[in-house]
């Protein structure tokens, strides 16, 4: 089978490790920089280039774009689709879980637990919004955000003032959620791959540190999921339509809430606390799946 992936970093753990395994699988796996990537848009015939030349078919493609190139990566991505290329994650659903409200309108939706989040465009409703969200403490995310950066806790009432009318005033989008304080600084992401939780870890920041990311610190150890802990994960990543994704949720005094849904997972911090071939489990999907024009959408939407 021939598989490429979209990155732009190869020396990452997560596309190193991916592609390690699908080569000691057999598989023929190819790494294309996301952005060196062009595209002849030409009916009945997708074409893509790379480096001045065109890329062959391949049986498979794993999206792994980086948040701040989203717009081109899926626009690469959907190129892909149309030429059949089967796609470990849709463009669409990856577009679906990058934007952070519409994913939050989605899976509420679909009735899965959240965080009370709320929105607003006008800076005169601050002080609503932060009400609506249950009053300070609060926190305030950038929609655009990813990896913890853009999120800001904000102790009193004041702060989240100052904090929601700075970010407005630079016409920057941000959503306020309520703090679920007991969730500790820690949380749970639970892999799935193909409609299964194969791995699960939690995740707590460094001290005086409120958001978990490992890259800021944090540690992490392998966990066991509850039954609604579970049915939430997989719930959201059928909302989003993912295939692959890490579902990052918070144990609060009313059950689990998911607080994102991640289309490009890390490996390294998964792997390592669980002991788990999570890579192993994402090819042998793709060897299961892969079939030419075995794409939902198809580059549409």
């Amino acid at each position: 089978m021939k598989i490429a992936m979209l990155a732009r970093n190869p020396t990452l753990y997560s596309h190193r490790r991916l592609k390690e395994v699908a080569e000691a699988r057999g598989h023929t796996f190819d790494i294309i920089n996301t952005l060196r990537c062009y595209m002849n848009i030409v009916s009945r015939r997708p074409e893509v280039y790379y480096n001045g030349e065109k890329l062959p078919v391949y049986d498979a493609v794993i999206p792994r774009i980086g948040a701040s190139v989203t717009f081109y990566g899926l626009a690469v991505l959907r190129q892909f689709e149309m030429m059949g290329v089967y796609p470990l994650n849709e463009s669409v659903a990856i577009g679906r879980s990058r934007d952070k409200l519409r994913s939050m309108q989605l899976l509420a939706r679909d009735g899965i637990g959240l965080p009370v989040t709320t929105f607003a465009y006008d800076p005169k409703q601050t002080e609503e919004v932060i009400r609506l969200a249950g009053g300070a403490p609060v926190v305030i995310k950038l929609l655009e955000g990813t990896q913890g950066i853009g999120v800001v806790l904000a102790d009193t009432e004041r702060s989240a003032t100052s904090v929601i009318e700075a970010f407005r005033s630079a016409e920057v989008n941000i959503m306020v959620q309520e703090y679920i304080k007991e969730a500790g600084a820690s949380d749970i992401r639970a892999f799935v791959v193909g409609g299964k939780i194969v791995a699960a870890m939690m995740r707590k920041g460094a001290d005086g540190e409120f958001r978990s990311n490992l890259h800021r610190g944090g540690s992490a150890k392998v966990i066991k999921l509850s039954t609604e802990e579970r049915a939430t994960a997989l719930r959201a990543a059928r909302s989003m339509g993912l295939n692959v994704c890490g579902v990052d949720m918070l144990r609060s005094n009313h059950g689990p809430v998911v607080m994102e849904v991640n289309s490009s997972p890390g490996l390294e911090g998964i792997e390592k606390a669980t002991g788990i071939d999570v890579a192993e489990r994402i090819i042998a999907f793709i060897e299961k799946n892969a079939e030419p024009g075995h794409t939902r959408t198809k580059g549409k939407g």
